[in-house]
């Protein structure tokens, strides 16, 4: 993708702009920080030149000063609730971002088990942090929040709370996915601190959507695409307009919630730092964007690759049609269609060419279109591989890179010993079957060297996918679509 976001300038600037906030207050800051730490793939295709890991790169710029706290709810643990992109519950994922943090030598405090009244499995889980010698604390649920002011910023409600023991500057509060508690530990702490005579502040890191950017502009439409099932809207802050004069964007939760969090700040320690949920933020990627039609078309390849997400999620009967339903509008706001993605009339024409199987097409980084076909020994998506590797590799499209005798074998343990019924090649299979060719095939040999010009390619394939080619696509970084359609007629369909 060409590129248009300076991501240098970003971990400089941003990291500089926490670094003033926390001496705002009390040398005591608590930052609710939202959205991907490790993996923010989303920002990274709307921001062309924003990377995946650029925010914890910038925490690292402030690992000396930055304590993390994870927050967990307790009716998640009890729920066993999964995150769709890892396949993981939130209680394991707690597990994986301590490891991670600690990887990266960033300290990890404690951690926080939200919205507590008994649950069992909750129980279980911080006799499991504690055996791993991991603080944990508990917060409760509060009757009446977040509109009952009087009672929440009581002893019976914020001060019932454990109060937890933090050690550094910055504390940055994080989570597994949304709905964990994350604002309500920082208002919680701020309550606490004040009882122990700190004057702690508050500040919320969120990346999107991006206030200081039009709120119809793509890249803020496509992270209301991202969101359409939590039901997330972009709207003008109207509290800072009223304040400063100035329009800027926010998203409705925010804004609703803006009246509560200026009375509780008022009831905490006096007053309110801020005039507008606009300034609780902290974020400045708006400010390291060179290349604005970059962003923007970048922007809409993704609106149109979650209206696809939406479609697929229907069609296996994992989405709502009411997200579906938002989508298209948002698709519409942005005045877009699937024409728009030119990968999706390469891979229908293809489908026509061949008699209507399956098949799929891949747009090079030079713009050259590529496109497979569904044969006796490979899948129309191990094809496409091939077909696209080649073509970066030089190599004519008549040349075997993969002798037919080594697909047999592989064919064989598929249909013979694992009682697979489909004997064609995924994409995995395919792929161990090139880098074994490589070993003796120079043309092999040089077609796995492309494997990395992938990434960032955009792919479409005419039917629904088995889940290994998804997850196989995903790891080498292409932008996939699919036609909301199976390949058979059949009730039953393995996802």
């Amino acid at each position: 993708m060409k590129k248009g976001f300076d991501n240098n300038q970003y971990l400089t600037i941003q990291s500089e702009h926490i670094r003033k906030r926390i001496a705002q207050f009390d040398n005591k800051l608590y930052l609710e920080f939202g959205g991907k730490l490790f993996d923010d793939y989303h920002a990274s295709r709307v921001l062309p030149g924003f990377e995946p890991d650029s925010k914890l790169k910038m925490l690292m710029q402030l690992k000396d000063q930055a304590e993390i706290v994870i927050v967990i709810s307790a009716s998640a643990i009890a729920n066993n609730k999964m995150r769709g992109d890892l396949g993981i519950s939130y209680d394991a994922d707690v597990l994986r971002l301590i490891d991670s943090f600690q990887g990266c030598g960033l300290y990890v405090g404690s951690v926080v088990v939200t919205q507590y009244s008994g649950q069992a499995a909750a129980d279980h889980f911080r006799q499991r942090l504690s055996e791993l010698g991991i603080r944990s604390y508990l917060h409760y649920v509060i009757e009446g929040y977040p509109s009952n002011v009087e009672h929440i910023i009581s002893e019976e409600g914020y001060g019932r709370n454990d109060y937890i023991e933090t050690s550094r500057p910055l504390v940055v509060i994080t989570a597994p996915g949304p709905g964990s508690g994350k604002m309500a530990t920082c208002l919680s702490q701020l309550y606490h601190e004040h009882k122990h005579g700190v004057k702690a502040g508050y500040a919320k890191f969120e990346t999107f959507p991006i206030w200081n950017l039009p709120l119809k502009h793509p890249v803020n439409i496509a992270y209301e695409a991202a969101t359409a099932d939590l039901n997330d809207v972009n709207m003008i802050d109207p509290f800072h307009l009223e304040a400063y004069g100035k329009t800027t964007v926010n998203y409705n939760r925010d804004i609703e919630i803006f009246p509560v969090l200026d009375v509780m700040f008022k009831k905490i320690s006096g007053e309110n730092p801020y005039k507008s949920p606009t300034d609780m933020g902290v974020n400045m990627a708006g400010f390291c964007i060179f290349d604005d039609d970059a962003c923007c078309e970048a922007s809409r390849q993704e609106i149109i690759r979650r209206y696809y997400q939406g479609e697929c999620d229907v069609k296996r009967g994992r989405g709502s049609k009411e997200t579906l339903g938002k989508l298209q509008l948002l698709m519409q706001q942005a005045g877009l269609t699937t024409e728009d993605r030119p990968v999706v009339a390469a891979s229908l024409a293809k489908e026509r060419e061949t008699g209507d199987l399956p098949a799929a097409a891949i747009e090079l980084p030079d713009g050259t279109m590529v496109t497979g076909k569904t044969s006796d020994l490979l899948g129309a998506s191990a094809a496409v591989i091939l077909n696209a590797l080649k073509t970066l590799a030089g190599i004519d499209h008549e040349t075997d890179i993969i002798r037919p005798e080594a697909i047999l074998p592989i064919q064989n343990l598929k249909t013979e010993y694992l009682k697979s019924k489909n004997p064609r090649l995924h994409t995995d299979e395919v792929l161990i079957a090139l880098s074994l060719s490589s070993i003796t095939d120079e043309n092999a040999k040089r077609a796995m060297d492309c494997i990395p010009l992938l990434r960032n390619c955009e792919v479409h394939s005419s039917v629904l996918l088995a889940a290994v080619d998804e997850r196989t696509f995903k790891k080498l970084g292409l932008h996939l679509t699919s036609e909301p359609k199976y390949e058979t007629n059949k009730k039953f369909h393995v996802n």
